[in-house]
């Protein structure tokens, strides 16, 4: 009989405190934890999921004693918190990867940083090195051990972070939003090294995350709302309250959402489903139950559908070409010394006004390094970026006047943020731009409604906000100073479903009724699917793939060889075409697909 000790005991926690202003004075309390209990056993995977503010990261910092309850206890691995001489200790046993790398890296060198924790633990040299060998390894970092972090991408710096924990040998790992900066190779990738550690280790982990894929390989599931906990179970449990899921913010796994579909249609029966708990279930049954010879035209083309429609022009744009043209550019960082890398090479590509252009690579490609090419905080190397057909380098080019016209919105918006209110804070570009006061608050007035913003929030702390309110308020000061093109890189990381979705849904009404040019650096290759017009893919520093989504989508193997994974909707419809049926995979949104599956089978008239 397998027993196992509780590892985490939380006993009716409330947590408050108080909300100031930008004088720090005290404006109200906030209930972050409202009597919330749970337990954990030593051993165990669990997921904590719920909207940005429903007070998941507050109850994860209860739990390795960075934060401690108005009322009630906690107790991990037989220490309570309210002990103070128990708080080493307690970190060393539940150890915390935060979403945001920067809060956590501290050396010079990546392998400097992962030795940093066990060198502080006393653990003896020989020791030390092991483990950061061991560490650097799981998190597929160990190329780059001798890299300065200041020179890694957001993702890579979050795998640092990871190995730097893992180096400590805590019973427990808690994953705060840890994958949000991560390509998809990068997430499984993590999630597999997290479920080994629990496997083979017997290592606890609690896993706070936004992506729904990532709970099925948990064994319990919490759901937060509110400061409350409003259910539990098992991931499959879980799944069967959609409602309970809306509520909250969050949605179910996209291969869920299809499966639901497809049995709604007739495609898949009853038995069928019970079989189907992942997305490669879901395709297996497609193939055992639908598998034909394979016919006509649309057979045999898995590796060579589409690509003509990948032919984007690199050579020869034209440098009168309206819009963003970079013209063979590469970039070096620390060129001359030691530790140059090359970050972009010898990119060609224009971006015209009004596109929704999507950017994806795997981590560490050159995507960010390529937005800020776009409005000049990097020069290239060499070659040359134009912008309405002038060098961007050339004497008389305003380059104010391009940062003005292309607005940049960073990895992390709310670092943009820095005004005593809301009002101020947009207010800022417009009135650095030689326009009267009274216009500069007008435009900040409109970017701020159109981004879905109240008019009660002006007078706000931007940095009291919630983390999708500071992003969109990020978003309206680069708005108001009425720029041509929005550069976004990873703008929805850490946020919810529903505030991912009400982002880029702003975005796309932006494109489509005030003609702004969209270029979103993305590792949510279902986001890209449902908003973009075209993607743009990176690998090692060079653009490798450019054409609309569909076609991009069509090519499985060329993107799982670049660490990239292809949403639901398209594997199913290149999958149904390799088995030979006639399928139209020249559509990525989710509700097309849905009617092409609908039409699909009245056509095909097979019952099962």
């Amino acid at each position: 009989m397998d027993i196992r000790k509780k590892l985490i005991d939380i006993k009716n926690v409330t947590f408050e405190y108080f909300r100031r202003d930008a004088e720090g004075n005290v404006q109200d309390m906030v209930e972050a934890l409202k009597d919330v209990s749970l337990e954990v056993e030593e051993g165990q995977f669990i997921a904590i999921l719920g909207r940005n503010g429903s007070g998941k990261s507050t109850l994860a910092k209860h739990i390795n004693a960075l934060l401690f309850p108005s009322e009630g206890e906690v107790i991990i691995d037989g220490m309570s918190t309210e002990e103070e001489e128990n708080h080493l200790l307690i970190r060393q046993t539940a150890g915390m990867v935060f979403q945001n790398p920067d809060n956590q890296i501290v050396g010079n060198l990546v392998e400097e940083d992962v030795a940093f924790g066990p060198e502080n633990l006393g653990v003896p040299t020989a020791d030390i090195w092991n483990r950061v060998d061991a560490a650097l390894n799981e998190t597929g970092m160990e190329k780059l051990r001798n890299q300065s972090p200041n020179h890694l991408s957001g993702g890579q710096k979050q795998r640092v972070a990871i190995a730097g924990v893992l180096a400590m040998h805590p019973k427990c790992i808690i994953f705060d939003e840890a994958t949000a900066m991560l390509d998809p190779q990068g997430r499984k990738n993590m999630i597999t090294v997290a479920k080994r550690l629990q496997e083979e280790n017997g290592i606890t982990v609690i896993l706070i995350t936004h992506h729904m894929d990532e709970v099925l390989a948990a064994d319990q599931v919490f759901v937060m709302k509110d400061g409350h906990v409003v259910a539990q179970g098992a991931p499959e449990l879980i799944f069967t309250q959609k409602t309970l899921l809306e509520e909250c913010g969050l949605c179910l796994p996209v291969f869920y959402q299809y499966m639901e579909q497809m049995h709604q249609d007739g495609i898949l029966t009853d038995r069928m489903c019970s079989r189907i708990h992942t997305e490669q279930d879901l395709l297996a049954c497609l193939k055992e139950v639908y598998t034909q010879e394979r016919t006509g035209d649309s057979a045999g083309k898995d590796e060579t559908i589409d690509k003509a429609f990948l032919d984007y022009p690199t050579d020869g744009v034209g440098k009168s070409k309206e819009g963003l043209l970079l013209n063979h550019v590469s970039y070096i960082y620390n060129k001359g010394y030691a530790d140059e890398r090359k970050a972009l090479d010898d990119v060609s590509l224009h971006i015209g006004k009004g596109e929704f252009v999507a950017v994806i690579g795997h981590t560490g490609s050159g995507k960010s390094t390529l937005m800020q090419h776009l409005n000049g905080l990097y020069l290239p190397t060499e070659g040359n970026v134009y912008y309405d057909g002038q060098d961007i380098t050339d004497a008389d080019f305003s380059m104010k006047e391009l940062r003005q016209k292309v607005g940049l919105v960073f990895q992390y918006p709310e670092y943009q943020l820095f005004a005593e209110t809301v009002e101020k804070d947009v207010c800022f570009g417009p009135e650095n731009m030689d326009i009267s006061r009274v216009e500069a608050q007008k435009r900040a007035y409109e970017a701020i409604e159109a981004v879905g913003l109240p008019d009660t929030i002006y007078d706000s702390s931007p940095l009291q906000l919630s983390g999708g309110q500071k992003r969109r308020v990020a978003m309206a000061g680069i708005l108001a100073m009425q720029p041509e093109y929005l550069v976004l890189d990873e703008p929805t990381a850490g946020l919810d479903p529903y505030s991912a979705k009400a982002i880029l849904q702003m975005l796309k009404d932006l494109q489509q009724k005030q003609g702004i040019g969209i270029v979103l650096v993305s590792h949510s290759m279902e986001e890209v699917a449902e908003y973009a017009d075209r993607i743009i893919v990176m690998d090692q520093g060079r653009k490798c793939m450019d054409g609309p989504v569909w076609a991009v989508y069509n090519q499985l193997y060329r993107l799982e060889k670049l660490g990239l994974s292809v949403p639901v909707g398209n594997r199913i419809l290149v999958t149904l075409r390799q088995m030979g049926y006639s399928v139209n995979t020249q559509i990525n949104r989710m509700e097309d697909i849905f009617a092409e599956l609908a039409r699909w089978k009245s056509l095909m008239g097979k019952q099962v």
